[in-house]
């Protein structure tokens, strides 16, 4: 008796449905996760590996960490929005600078930098460089 063998195809896994199904679920988590702003990071500013720039000839502004201002080493008598609008109006008659340059204080209120950039904005400054130090001149 001659039995006739049949002819047996290797065994094959395919593996391009379960491939597709983990890529689905990869786009499925990606798009329903929400991001979230971590605001528990200690954060030590200003510093930078920039080339700081020579400060001469340029409208320069400061905030110190106490909410002082300062137009070029002039101390702004009054914190009050009023008086330094009325300050920066005056310096940017006399000096016409191309750039203002901002130097606040690691340790200044947010708040202080924010009304100082918008007063410059108000009073047509577009180009606000902000003074940095670089990481080996930072204080240990």
């Amino acid at each position: 008796m001659n039995f006739v063998r049949r002819r047996t195809d290797p065994l094959e896994v395919n593996l391009t449905p379960l491939i597709d199904v983990v890529f689905l679920l990869l786009i499925f988590f990606m798009v329903s996760t929400s991001f979230k702003l971590e605001t528990q990071i200690d954060l030590e500013l200003p510093t930078a590996d920039g080339q700081s720039e020579s400060t001469t000839d340029l409208m320069v502004v400061s905030v110190s960490s106490r909410g002082e201002y300062a137009i070029n080493d002039a101390v702004v008598l009054s914190p009050e929005s009023a008086a330094l609008t009325i300050a920066i109006q005056a310096a940017i008659k006399t000096l016409k600078p191309e750039h203002v340059v901002l130097m606040a204080d690691a340790r200044a209120s947010h708040q202080n930098v924010v009304t100082l950039l918008d007063i410059l904005t108000q009073a047509g400054i577009t180009r606000v460089h902000i003074k940095t130090q670089s990481n080996s001149e930072a204080p240990n």
